[in-house]
């Protein structure tokens, strides 16, 4: 059956969150509503709701009024074989030596390559996003360079898919950690589908804040947002090894420089800065303590 959408945005976390929870409370309510950050920098979030009928604009607009939000924008969308699309939009990625892939398209797996499974239900750190695609192809670079990771951790992990691909390459165990119980879950079961939960210990922490993060490492991946990043500079640099390598994402392109000089006055240098469409990631290397 054909669904409903509506959008807008706002300023602030806390307004958004309980417009999500008023809209939960419509007589007509959705079946599903979600409260995002815009990663632009901005402050604004996003507040979408999604409807099996037609939703009461007038509702909405005493909604957007009340909240001071933007007009929802509210879409009819057809009906669509939804498993069917996701299986399309997220075709196997290649990345230098990795293969991540859905078991949908297991078949598609070539020998020469190190295969990752991540499943579509597991979207974001599957590969198809330009700040996972990016770290994939630095860390095949490294590779390629003759780096050898002995003491490896993945920071805020979400699928692990980084720390396989670390792991899948190089012998000694690696580290990855996640502040999300959920996201752990999710990782634990990654790792369990590729046979690597020998390979990766996962923990759920903040940063740097467990017994097994203490380093030092060799090579950290951060693969977050902008703010966390600059909070984690100082612990991250820390434990960085000197000769050590960190890579970076989670970076919009405007704000590269920004992350980018905090991590040099910790010394640490910039190496490689890769574009993929509005996302950023940095290779840096500590050069001091």
């Amino acid at each position: 059956m054909p669904t409903w959408t509506a959008l807008t945005t706002l300023m602030g976390k806390g307004p958004a969150e309980t417009l999500g929870e008023a809209l939960e409370e419509l007589p007509d309510a959705p079946t599903g509503v979600g409260v995002f950050e815009v990663e632009d920098g901005s402050g604004l979030w996003e507040v979408g709701a999604y409807f099996t009928d037609q939703p009461d604009e007038i509702a909405l607009t005493l909604l957007t009024t009340a909240f001071g939000a933007k007009p929802f924008t509210v879409s009819e969308l057809p009906e669509t074989d939804w498993v069917a699309h996701v299986r399309r939009e997220l075709a196997p990625v290649e990345a230098g030596r990795f293969f991540v892939y859905g078991s949908h398209d297991a078949d598609k797996v070539p020998s020469d390559k190190h295969a990752l499974l991540i499943e579509a239900a597991m979207a974001f750190g599957t590969g198809h996003h330009g700040t996972t695609l990016g770290c994939l192809r630095a860390l095949d670079r490294l590779a390629d360079e003759g780096f050898v990771g002995k003491r490896v951790v993945d920071v805020g992990c979400g699928t692990a898919v980084l720390a396989m691909g670390a792991a899948v390459i190089w012998p000694d165990q690696v580290i990855a950690s996640d502040i999300d119980a959920q996201a752990v879950e999710v990782a634990e079961a990654n790792l369990a589908a590729n046979d690597m939960s020998a390979r990766v210990h996962v923990v759920e922490a903040a940063g740097f804040d467990h017994a097994d993060l203490d380093g030092p490492f060799d090579l950290i991946f951060a693969n977050i947002l902008k703010g966390p990043l600059v909070a984690i500079a100082p612990d991250l640099s820390a434990r960085l090894e000197t000769g050590g390598y960190a890579i970076l994402s989670g970076i919009l392109n405007e704000q590269a420089d920004d992350v980018a000089a905090v991590y040099t006055s910790l010394g640490n240098n910039v190496v490689q800065r890769d574009m993929i469409g509005d996302w950023t990631t940095l290779t840096l290397r500590k050069t001091m303590n």
